[in-house]
């Protein structure tokens, strides 16, 4: 969808929150972690014809392995946008507050959508 006001917006955003924005969605867990924890996720889910049990205890270790991340990356998320904005000067505040509010309801949107 083709957003305006961020098609308006200068491409030397230089310092602040708008200059560690990223093209795209970042991945909410990072990559090498996420594939640990397919690699157990899968691990449980081809043995467990020979050992069931054991199988879905892997699973469930891997689904808490999953939910932590998350929960971790979240507030690491949370911490960095909120120092992005907090302690801006007047002039800077309004365009700060803007991405930082864009960050929140683009994250927000991507966790509604889990």
């Amino acid at each position: 969808m083709y957003d305006q006001t961020r098609a308006q917006q200068p491409d030397d955003r230089s310092s602040g929150f708008a200059a560690r924005r990223t093209q795209g969605p970042e991945p909410l867990i990072p990559s090498d972690e996420r594939d640990k924890i397919v690699r157990h996720l899968g691990h449980a889910v081809n043995h467990f014809p020979d050992t069931p049990r054991e199988a879905l205890e892997e699973a469930e270790a891997a689904f808490d392995a999953a939910a932590d991340a998350l929960v971790k990356a979240l507030a690491e998320r949370r911490r960095g946008l909120r120092e992005g904005w907090q302690d801006q000067d007047a002039e800077a505040q309004s365009t700060e507050l803007r991405f930082a509010l864009r960050e929140y309801r683009e994250i927000t949107g991507r966790l509604l959508r889990v």
